[in-house]
């Protein structure tokens, strides 16, 4: 099989096998130099979308949505080509007992193609007391008769045009971007439902100022909204003055394949200020709907800061959090932390998780609830390795591409299922942080992941500390294993790209352990039930390791240790 390389977004995409997922990029460009690909057949899109109203329990209102690709990403909308829209991920600030959200966007729309040909089922289904969100806007723009002819007349005024389309001799009378939302707003309240108009998602470009560039359709729907009493969510603003908070790296990554459709990381971002857009709204037209709303507050971890003292954060896998209880049994070295750390001066929070990689622990949460709970002058020790590397598109679902590059590639999860004599055995349908198999995934490298944890870390004007694996007991040669040709390579890749602190645990406690012991029999007492977990001696001893690799470096966390 031909292999092939393609630049997407700043990420490598490899084609890597049965997996890769890689989409001929061919459609038809925009004023904007915008390729949107998913402007699919309306007899394919209205199989794909749900059935306007379907979603509807019992008496129960629904939420209607109303956009283009931003909000819904290909006819499916299951981000097969690494791009999602935040549509997909609006329902989870919302009681599904008390609403459903029902995504009925399309990809390639402008307000005038929408109100055309994909509202009118829409229309009819809404029912009294349904809310219809409308954010639509980036493609009205273009040719007013011929193409896609989907372009509006900017502005919001009474201006009318009379066209043919070129191609198939329909005559049309083409309104403002505002006529086309008064159009709406009227349908939407003579079904006895709630308009709201909502700002475009923010494209990646910047103004001369260095910021954002703001879309003008925020100020159209702005007048709009006054006119008619109708409430605006300036969803531009809020995910803008987000963006214009982060790195310039972590802008890009928001985005993918062109600078406007979203990553995953773009999508959620944009569905949750939607969500704090409506909520915190004091429109009193929208109690009703924030009633209804849920997970507003971001998660975090609850940490009592009332000494005024500082917090580590110590992040990782089981070989840092474990059993942690009995005294023969398994242990991590972050469940002692407090022997080298003075606790008079600092507060230890080891949340690490057992079985945990980069790509896991991100794609559960957790390293959101660290990101949300930094404050300026913590800390945050990054150590991950052992459970990294390995299959990538089966469960469970944690594998990184083995690289410390900004490399990224878009692949399909699969099952267990394996063929014996044509019987399937061990097949399993697992849910693994929200993954199931055929579901698409963006997976990043290895030390992509360290680099958005280093990242967010100094974001939030904390400092971030890298710390290597710790070593197993496996002793080729008559030495215990070293990996620095793999993960100390790619550690040491990030530290030189990032700048970032770096505590080399994995040699430290090799080193100890070379000459302490001298064979994997001596060092057994030093590990428990197999040669990755340690016992509590073993958990001791790579907690020192990590305070002496503080002092090697002098970092300003050494300050905090015992004996300073």
């Amino acid at each position: 099989m031909m292999k092939r390389n393609l630049v997407i977004a700043g990420c490598l995409f490899l084609t890597l096998g049965a997996t890769a997922q890689v989409t001929d990029r061919k459609g038809v460009e925009d004023v904007n130099k915008v390729v949107d690909n998913t402007f699919d057949s309306l007899k394919i899109a209205q199989t794909a979308r749900p059935v306007p109203g379907s979603t509807r329990r019992g008496n129960n209102p629904v939420l209607f949505l109303v956009g283009n690709s931003t909000m819904r990403n290909g006819t499916l909308g299951n981000g097969n080509n690494g791009q999602w829209g935040w549509g997909y991920f609006e329902h989870e600030y919302f009681d599904e007992n008390k609403i459903t959200v029902e995504n009925q966007a399309l990809g390639g729309m402008s307000s005038r193609t929408f109100y055309n040909n994909l509202w009118e089922p829409i229309r009819q289904a809404l029912k009294p007391g349904d809310w219809v969100v409308v954010s639509i806007g980036h493609n009205d723009n273009g040719p007013y008769d011929s193409g896609r002819a989907r372009a509006s007349i900017p502005g919001v005024g009474n201006d009318t045009l009379n066209v043919t389309i070129k191609e198939t001799g329909k005559q049309e009378t083409v309104y403002t971007y505002g006529g086309y939302m008064r159009k709406y707003i009227d349908d939407i309240r003579a079904a006895g439902a709630y308009p709201i108009l909502m700002s475009l998602t923010p494209r990646d470009a910047y103004d001369e100022k260095g910021k954002i560039v703001r879309k003008p359709h925020t100020q159209w729907l702005m007048q709009v909204a006054a006119e008619q009493g109708v409430p605006f969510v300036d969803l531009n603003e809020i995910s803008g003055q987000k963006l214009d908070g982060f790195s310039k790296w972590k802008e890009k990554y928001h985005f993918f394949g062109d600078h406007i459709h979203t990553s995953k990381f773009g999508a959620e971002m944009n569905a949750r200020s939607a969500a704090e857009g409506l909520w915190n709204s004091r429109n009193p037209m929208l109690k009703p709907l924030q009633a209804m709303m849920k997970n507003i507050e971001l998660p975090h971890h609850e940490v009592d800061r009332s000494d005024g003292k500082p917090v580590v954060w110590i992040t990782g896998d089981s070989t840092v959090k474990n059993k942690d209880k009995e005294k023969d049994d398994m242990w991590g070295w972050g469940a002692v932390a407090y022997d080298v750390f003075d606790q008079k001066k600092i507060t230890v929070m080891n949340v690490a998780q057992a079985g945990r990689s980069c790509r896991s622990y991100l794609a559960e949460g957790r390293w959101d609830k660290v990101y949300n709970s930094l404050q300026p002058g913590d800390y945050v020790l990054i150590e991950f390795g052992h459970n990294d590397i390995g299959e990538i598109d089966k469960p469970k679902f944690r594998g990184a591409i083995a690289s410390a590059k900004d490399t990224c590639h878009v692949y399909k999860m699969t099952d267990k299922s394996v063929k014996n004599n044509g019987n399937v055995v061990d097949k399993t349908l697992p849910v693994t942080a929200g993954i199931r198999p055929g579901d698409y995934v963006v997976v990043y490298s290895f030390g992509w992941y360290l680099k958005k944890f280093i990242d967010d870390v100094r974001e939030k004007g904390a400092t971030p500390i890298l710390v290597s694996l710790t070593p197993r007991n496996e002793w080729p040669g008559g030495k215990i294993e070293r990996r620095n040709d793999s993960y100390g390579k790619w550690y040491r890749e990030v530290v030189e790209e990032t700048g970032v602190e770096f505590v080399d645990l994995h040699n430290i406690t090799a080193d100890f352990l070379d000459k302490k012991c001298g064979s994997k029999e001596k060092a057994s007492k030093y590990f428990k039930h197999d040669h990755t977990h340690t016992s509590l001696l073993g958990a001791k001893t790579n907690a020192k390791s990590v305070a002496k690799g503080l002092r090697d470096i002098n970092s300003k966390l050494a300050g905090y240790l015992k004996g300073k």
